[in-house]
């Protein structure tokens, strides 16, 4: 298992951003700049925390997106505005497969996601194996 905190400010960049344009008649996809800096801030920050080897088999990712407390929020609020989890988290699993945190983030298989509001803004992730006794729905 690993765990770890990262005291940064989330960012509000997904991997939905990215864009389309066309190039000779062929499209070609690239990042925005601040979907590139959003990247680039999570590889740095992940950096010290890659693993010497990449983690194998079933994994269980567990995410919680702290993001600064706004006018009218309060600390643990649920943050109910974008962005969507599922968007936040593929920047993050592709940024933690290109350091080596696993060979593929197909190998995730369970995941729990949260973004709230907090005092303390930062990224919370941990990472373990998952069982092969482990069942789902009880069988």
């Amino acid at each position: 298992m690993m765990e770890f905190f990262l005291p940064i400010e989330p960012p509000t960049a997904t991997h939905q951003m990215k864009k389309v344009t066309v190039v000779r008649g062929k499209p070609r996809f690239y990042e925005p700049p601040q979907l590139a800096q959003a990247r680039e801030q999570l590889i740095s920050h992940l950096q010290p925390y890659r693993p010497i080897a990449p983690l194998t088999g079933a994994l269980r990712l567990e995410t919680r997106w702290s993001y600064p407390c706004k006018r009218g929020r309060h600390d643990g609020d649920w943050k109910t505005t974008r962005p969507d989890t599922d968007n936040m988290v593929k920047l993050l699993k592709d940024c933690m497969t290109a350091l080596g945190f696993w060979l593929d983030d197909a190998l995730v298989c369970d995941e729990h996601i949260r973004k709230v509001w907090a005092a303390q803004p930062g990224l919370y992730v941990k990472v373990e194996r998952l069982e092969s006794q482990e069942k789902v729905g009880g069988t």
